[in-house]
């Protein structure tokens, strides 16, 4: 059976249809920039270099909570509250991939069925892979293609309170956690880092019934944030209570997160929490590229596979072998 590959653009198609606003050439960018081919590799990195000066005009939001808190029903509720605003948005919906299987359901577009078919939304699923955080290899590029693209708000969702969500929250503005009330001890029910991380928590399905119980919970959130020290920011993290069936909070949350916009503008904190952002995804994508060098270089990978065998029959130790693996990298290069 024959099979064909789409024809690969010019960098200055991508770039001007990226530019354009062209939904198809978007789509077409981002896999571009999330293709592990060698020959993809430069084409990417001039598209991303050329789009650069039509970034940075949106707001960058991340969303993140626990399982069952409804994400996906949440961002498609207040996705479509933004447009109503006179916002635009694009979605970076995350995946769980099999670490067996590898293989990834990618269902947020069904799952987010009105937004994703509306003219001033971008619903963009991919696999989340290997990377921690919950969030894909490539997720920070793809937020830059959507704010070249010309869209004002930028939603980041995670798989949920994972392994570690500090690679969401060193990509986006604003950190949005979401929790359900009445499911157990809810301050031991999730990561004291996350919370500190968080710039809101939203008690989400506070409805038909579970109203006092979310208020109760959002009572408990704020006393404990309170036990917290300040943020570098300034920024006092805010709690409420939403629901995605009726639209209760949306706003409340809309006008909060444009209310820390204007506090950490004002203060200088925003963009230099954008410049370290920079300088942390910089250092990421070094650690990244070394380990792409083990995984393509067979004299590396060798070497790597023989100290693993020395390191599970403690021949050697995890200290010593990376040494020898380093020693090896730096041989290699020169």
């Amino acid at each position: 059976m024959t099979t064909y590959r789409r024809k690969r653009l010019s960098a200055q198609e991508y770039i001007e249809g990226v530019i354009s606003g062209n939904r198809t050439i978007l789509s077409q960018a981002i896999t571009l920039i999330e293709s592990k081919l060698t020959e993809d590799e430069a084409l990417a990195e001039e598209v991303l270099e050329a789009i650069l000066p039509y970034t940075g005009k949106s707001i960058r939001v991340g969303i993140t909570g626990v399982p069952g808190v409804g994400k996906s029903t949440f961002i498609e509720r207040f996705g479509l509250h933004l447009i109503d605003s006179g916002q635009s948005l694009a979605v970076l919906a995350i995946d769980p991939s099999s670490q067996r299987s590898k293989g990834s359901i990618l269902g947020d577009k069904t799952r987010m069925e009105q937004l994703s078919r509306h003219p001033k939304a971008y619903v963009r699923p991919s696999a989340s892979g290997s990377s921690l955080g919950g969030v894909a290899h490539k997720t920070r590029e793809s937020a830059l293609l959507c704010e070249a693209a010309g869209f004002t708000w930028i939603l980041v969702e995670t798989v949920g309170v994972g392994q570690s969500e500090t690679a969401v929250h060193d990509m986006v503005d604003f950190f949005l956690l979401l929790m359900l009330a009445g499911a157990g001890d809810e301050l031991q029910g999730i990561k004291k880092g996350i919370m500190e991380m968080a710039d809101m928590i939203a008690i989400t399905k506070s409805d038909q019934g579970n109203e006092k119980a979310a208020k109760q919970a959002a009572q408990e959130y704020r006393n404990a944030l309170h036990l917290f020290p300040m943020n570098e920011n300034l920024w006092q993290p805010k709690v409420s209570t939403c629901s995605a069936l009726n639209g209760m909070g949306m706003e409340e949350i809309y006008q909060t997160i444009g209310a820390f916009q204007t506090h950490t503008e004002g203060n200088g904190s925003f963009q230099k929490r954008r410049r370290e952002q920079n300088l942390t995804w910089f250092k990421t994508g070094v650690v990244m590229r070394m380990e792409r060098f083990i995984q393509t270089n067979k004299s590396s990978q060798d070497l790597m596979h023989h100290l693993e065998e020395k390191v599970k029959s403690n021949q050697i130790s995890a200290l010593k072998a990376t040494r020898l693996l380093f020693d090896e990298l730096m041989n290699t290069i020169s």
